[in-house]
């Protein structure tokens, strides 16, 4: 009889041709299978270059008797023209089979360990079909045409999806900048730890730094082997500067270290520009398209940033500077003061300059988890100003050691550097906590009354792998005062950097109030 089959949905071919067939009601289970024991299963695998027109056949054929044999299995390996012969060749001579068509067909001999016996091409499968199990195919030559020509356009799209899911699971490509500085060191066993870009991806580290400090990066990637981190697939050493950032996704700028004497600001301003102006050449010319540069340290961290943005404009929008760590002292200062724990303490913001003339507001400031006569559940914060009756120390003590902190670099050292910039990382691929306020350098566009073309740090918050400025903050606005404070210097500094001003004024004033909202600030 004939029997119209329409094979389940494995080619996309086989979904819409029909298949005709000339069996029994019933296809009979294999006689030479059978023994003593009971049935064995037999396993075909069934190979053929993906716009062959009988391996097309053959596959339609296997499909119908596994579908109603349950003791039938096929395997398919469908190829490539350009590579089918180069394949089958290799094929061969591994088994010692002589064959030089497709389809090839086999069966492994599931008794014996699976090992293959070839059973010949199309007619042999056909042969056998029939012998066997008593089926045949009459599929015209037209039909056979179509089908492998949708095989072929399946096996492509197939390859293309699969290059693009490796490219999926490809690593992480992390560099980082200055990678001889002691803040690199403890960067490292955050960043392989899995908690800043999740448990699902790895990572290929590359250090980078100049040819002196190649036996330090060598060490230090030596250690990074030792912590047998699972999501770390590589780390490597980098001096060569025409080579930096290739396929780089995220670019870490640590301080660099210069053994050059420097006698005037100016002259320290301006030997930030030709090192800046280089990254952000290499970085435009071998990162990848969507690559992340983060900017950390205790130097000229907004100047290098800016610069970094107008030597790589096509990536600006993906630069940003790490204020995490000034807030992360504020934090840790005002914790002492109320006696509790800096992560209990939420939504400082720091502006301005991160590594000179900034502003620690307060305003929003809250606590959380605070034990006094009022108690709640964890959710329930309490403002840090409602709670720190000594304005005093506030505007006095705190405002003085943090600038002192600021103004020596001793906030960051390179503990609290690496746990800021792996923190905002962290943030920026996975969002920050929700309802949560951010200090993050970026450019100004005008938020909040700032000049714009500066790199100002600003409350932020981070979500879906991206950041946006908080201008719908209440009861935020700057004085005058204070934004000329913050703002003086920043300007001045690109003035410099970039030769349209001699000399730099720094800034003075008296250590202003940074956080008490009166018209005082």
């Amino acid at each position: 009889m004939v029997d119209p089959y329409s094979p389940a949905p494995a080619p996309r071919s086989r979904a819409s041709a029909p298949l005709s067939l000339s069996a029994p009601a019933r296809p009979r289970r294999p006689r030479c299978l059978e023994t003593g024991r009971g049935v064995l299963m037999a396993k075909f695998v069934l190979a053929g270059r993906a716009d062959c027109p009988y391996y097309a056949k053959a596959e339609l054929l296997a499909d119908y008797l596994q579908k109603n044999l349950p003791d039938f299995r096929i395997h398919k390996i469908t190829q490539h023209p350009h590579v089918w012969e180069e394949w089958l060749e290799h094929l061969c001579e591994k088994n010692k089979w002589s064959h030089t068509t497709s389809p090839i067909i086999w069966r492994e001999l599931l008794d014996r360990g699976g090992k293959g016996m070839l059973l010949g091409g199309y007619n042999e499968f056909l042969e056998h079909a029939q012998l066997y199990y008593s089926v045949t195919s009459s599929m015209t030559t037209e039909l056979m045409k179509m089908i492998a020509q949708e095989n072929l356009e399946t096996h492509v799209e197939k390859e293309l999806e699969g290059e693009s899911l490796k490219g999926l699971l490809s690593p992480l490509q992390v560099w980082i900048t200055s990678a001889s500085a002691p803040a690199c060191y403890n960067l490292i066993p955050i960043l392989t730890s899995g908690e800043v870009f999740g448990t699902q991806t790895e990572l290929s580290i590359v250090l980078f730094d100049s040819k002196d400090a190649e036996e330090k990066l060598h060490i230090l990637a030596s250690e990074t082997h030792d912590l047998v981190s699972p999501f770390l697939r590589s780390i490597s050493v980098c001096t060569r500067v025409q080579e930096a950032f290739r396929q780089a996704h995220v670019v870490i700028v640590l301080d660099d270290s210069t053994d050059k004497e420097v006698y005037a600001l100016e002259e320290c301003i301006r030997s930030r520009v030709p090192l800046c102006r280089l990254y952000g050449y290499l970085i435009e010319k071998n990162a990848h398209d969507s690559v992340r540069v983060i900017v950390g340290g205790k130097t000229f961290v907004n100047l290098k940033t800016v610069l970094l943005m107008r030597y790589a404009p096509s990536i600006a929008h993906n630069i940003v500077a790490v204020a995490l760590g000034v807030e992360g002292q504020a934090r840790a200062a005002l914790a002492r003061k109320l006696r509790t724990t800096p992560a209990s303490i939420k939504d400082v913001i720091i502006w301005g300059n991160i590594s000179g003339n900034n502003y620690v507001d307060l305003r929003k400031a809250k606590v959380y988890r605070y034990e006094s006569a009022i108690w709640g559940p964890p959710y329930f914060s309490r403002p840090i100003l409602s709670l720190i009756f000594d304005s005093e120390w506030v505007n006095g003590e705190f405002v003085t050691t943090l600038r002192k902190l600021t103004a020596t670099g001793q906030q960051l050292r390179g503990m609290l550097t690496a746990h800021s910039i792996a923190t905002t990382l962290k943030y920026w691929y996975h969002g920050s906590p929700p309802g949560e306020i951010v200090s993050l350098g970026v450019l100004s566009e005008g938020q909040f009354g700032v000049p714009e073309g500066i790199v100002f740090s600003m409350p932020v918050k981070f979500e879906n792998g991206t950041w946006k400025v908080l201008t719908d903050l209440k009861d935020v606005e700057i004085s005058e005062k204070v934004m000329t404070r913050m703002t003086s210097d920043l300007i001045q500094e690109k003035l410099v950097a970039l030769g349209d001003l001699i000399n730099f004024q720094p800034y003075q004033s008296v250590a202003a109030p940074v956080c008490i909202p009166t018209s005082s600030v």
